[in-house]
This record gives C-alpha cells, sequence and structure tokens, in this order.
C-alpha cells in the first residue's frame, strides 16, 4: 500500500516532537497538538467560567462548550444527546454500569472477552457481582499467537438471557482490527442484548462511525488521538432509554450527559476539541486512508524484521495489513525478559516504549500465556516516521546479535 501522507507537515503540529525523544509508546498516549493547548490555555485565559451564566464572558464559556460537545458528536456520527465527555473510558464504563444495572433482569448473562483491556472488563464482573449476574467469558476457540474475536466463537455463547457483551475494537497489545459490525450483527439477534465496544486502540488510527458499527456503547480517549486528557463514551437510541439518570435529583436527565456525566466533562478540554478536529481536515476519511497507508509502512518495517527472526514471537497478525491491524506491535525475544529487552534499548537509544501486560492482564497472562513481565510493545502512530522506526530495527538488530540457531 503506497502512502502519500505528509508526516513532515504533520509533525509540525505537535510541539513534543522537537526533541531528541523517540515516541513509540503512543497505545499508553498521544502527543499533543500544538492547536489544542493553545486552545486549552485561551479558554483558560479568556472564559473560565461557571457554564449557564448570562453575562458576556459566561455566554462565551458556555457556547465554546456546547461547541466542543458538537464537535465530538459529530465526529463519530452521533447526535450531541447521544454522548458524555468524561475524565477516562475506565471511569465512563464505571459510571455506565452503574447507571445500566437497573435494567438487567436477575437471570441475565453478560459475556466479556478475556482479549480486552481492564477497563471493558471490570465495570461489567463488578456489576455482576453485585447482582448475582451470571458472566461468560469469550475466548478465541483457536489456541495461537494471533488469538482473534470471532462471530462464530461468539454465537455460540449467546442465549436467550444474555443482555450485555463487551469487546474491543482493537487490541491494545495485539493491534488486530475485530469486525464490529459483524459482531453486532451476531449480538443483536438476541432480543435485548446491547454490545458495549472499548474503541481506545483503534481511535488513533481511524475514524469511528458509531452508526455504521450498529454498537450499543462506544468509548475511546481523546487523550490517545492527539488531544487532552478526555474520553467519550456513546450510547445508541435503543440503550439510552435503559439508562438511570447517576445526576442530581434536581437536574436533567435526557441526554447521556445528564446522565453520566457527574461534571467531570471539563470545560477547557471539552472547548479544544473542535480545534482537535479540525486538525483531520475538511474529508477526515481521506485524511485517514492515508494515514493507514503511512502506518501499514511503518509496522511492516518491523514486522518484517522481527518476522525474520527465529528467536522472535510476535503477538497479533504477523502481517502489517493495515485492514487487518494497526501499527501496536508486541513480541517477545527468546533469551531475553521484556524488562532487560526494554532497558538495554533505552541505554543505547532516545525510543520511548515499554514493557508490561498495559492493563490486559487478561490476554497476556490467560491468553498469551506470559509472566509478570509481560510483553515488548513497540505502538506507532502516524507522526511516526520511517526513518526513526529504521533506526529502531537497527538498534534492536545491534542488540540482540545474531539469532540463535
Amino acid at each position: 500500500m503506497a502512502s502519500a501522507f505528509d508526516v513532515a507537515a504533520a509533525r509540525t503540529h505537535f510541539p513534543a516532537l522537537h526533541q531528541q525523544q523517540v515516541f513509540f509508546d503512543n497505545a499508553g498516549g498521544s502527543q499533543v497538538l500544538g492547536e489544542v493547548i493553545d486552545a486549552i490555555r485561551d479558554y483558560l485565559s479568556k472564559s473560565n467560567v461557571q457554564l449557564g451564566a448570562s453575562y458576556q464572558v459566561g455566554e462565551q464559556s458556555s457556547a465554546a462548550y456546547r461547541a466542543g460537545y458538537a464537535a465530538a458528536a459529530k465526529y463519530v456520527n452521533a447526535g450531541t444527546d447521544e454522548i458524555v465527555l468524561g475524565a477516562s473510558t475506565t471511569q465512563l464504563f464505571r459510571n455506565l454500569s452503574y447507571a445500566l444495572a437497573p435494567s438487567f433482569p436477575p437471570d441475565s448473562e453478560l459475556i466479556l472477552s478475556k482479549l480486552d483491556h481492564e477497563a471493558n472488563i471490570a465495570s461489567w464482573v463488578s456489576l455482576a457481582e453485585r447482582h448475582h449476574l451470571t458472566i461468560k467469558w469469550w475466548v478465541p476457540s483457536a489456541v495461537s499467537n494471533n488469538p482473534k474475536l470471532e462471530p462464530a466463537d461468539l454465537k455460540a455463547l449467546m442465549t436467550p438471557r444474555t443482555r450485555f457483551v463487551a469487546c474491543t475494537h482493537t487490541s491494545n497489545i495485539l493491534g488486530s482490527i475485530t469486525d464490529i459490525r459483524a459482531i453486532a450483527d451476531v449480538v443483536h439477534e438476541v432480543k435485548g442484548a446491547l454490545l458495549c465496544v472499548d474503541g481506545v486502540a483503534y481511535a488513533p488510527h481511524r475514524q469511528p462511525d458509531v452508526e455504521a458499527l450498529d454498537v450499543d456503547f462506544y468509548s475511546f480517549s481523546w487523550y490517545k488521538v492527539y488531544g487532552p486528557h478526555i474520553s467519550q463514551l456513546y450510547a445508541s437510541p435503543r440503550a439510552r432509554p435503559l439508562l438511570a439518570s447517576l445526576g442530581h435529583h434536581f437536574n436533567p436527565s435526557t441526554t447521556l450527559a445528564d446522565k453520566l456525566a457527574l461534571a467531570a466533562s471539563t470545560y477547557e478540554l471539552t472547548a479544544s476539541i473542535p480545534t482537535l478536529t479540525s486538525y483531520f481536515g475538511p474529508d477526515p476519511q481521506r485524511w485517514w486512508r492515508g494515514i493507514a497507508a503511512h502506518e501499514e509502512t511503518l509496522a511492516g518495517v518491523l514486522l518484517a524484521y522481527l518476522g525474520s527472526r527465529k528467536d522472535v514471537t510476535v503477538f497479533g497478525e504477523p502481517t502489517a495489513d493495515s485492514a487487518k491491524r494497526v501499527p501496536t506491535v508486541s513480541f517477545v525475544v527468546e533469551g531475553w525478559s521484556p524488562q532487560e529487552l526494554v532497558e538495554t534499548m533505552e541505554q543505547r537509544s532516545t525510543f520511548g516504549f515499554r514493557w508490561g501486560a498495559f492493563y490486559s492482564n487478561r490476554l497476556v497472562e490467560q491468553v498469551l500465556g506470559r509472566g509478570a513481565e509481560g510483553i515488548v510493545r513497540v505502538s506507532m502512530v502516524h507522526y511516526n516516521t520511517v526513518e526513526e522506526i529504521e533506526l529502531f530495527v537497527k538498534t534492536l538488530d545491534e542488540v540482540l546479535g545474531a539469532a540463535k540457531s
């Protein structure tokens, strides 16, 4: 896949890139656009007052906040009443679990994926414990280093008592992209069943369209999509009426934000979102297609090298095909602990990447069979360059030396 993406032009928008550090830990949080930093500063400098006031600056503040919600909703093809902004995806899912609890009959079954980040597991495990609901674990039937969430495996778990299914759009360990629309079709064959998707590891690489995906709940974090530390949750028109309001009894309870925000839609961060979404240009889908092509090239450089070594095990898709994966690449090397390898590379370079389980402990430990140190993860995004990943490969090759025969 050829890439016409102008990475040099993109990099000019990120102040943090004007230093020696090379950022290969982007799945944990991307760098922030300079325009977004300016927007946050401008809000705090000029319109930092409580919402809803009738005086001039108060009206400016409220208008900026509303514009933030409108931009965030439009970005995922949703209405403003269908989204809520909050502190993190973990917190938004926890809020959702409390609001959703009253809608589940006592014999309800929840299906949870072991390939997920704990953000889309812990809240539902807690909900099941509090209300004595049944949990079924969705684990790929095929044992491999490339486990996938397949519709056939899910279908085998579904029953008339299934009320809720949670899964990831993209694994933050494997980089694999799940066919969410196919999953949604399976879930909605059961009357009343809802699908909750963690899009955190997908959103830095593709633009979500919640209507096309036919999901009931979808969350991602803007701080991994080149913005500030704020996250977003969507609820579908069929799901939103099922949610109890967590807000004060005298406040409105119509929109998703009314029900779940709990004053966590930080004003200055919400107000920066229109500046953030404008970075993707007048035709975001075209922009993201260019991103996919560039990121496939990046992943291809690293995966080609890792695949050439007999002492390396790659987890997830072994090819760089952007239809199947994003450039989040995890691996282990025979004879090296993940921590030792990362720290050795750090001593010889300015590469920022990490070892661990990255809050996907069930995947790393129970599915992949890795120990406490987990795996090595290199996570790239569109502002990374081919030269950076080529230098990473060169340095890694020098550290590892010749592969054992």
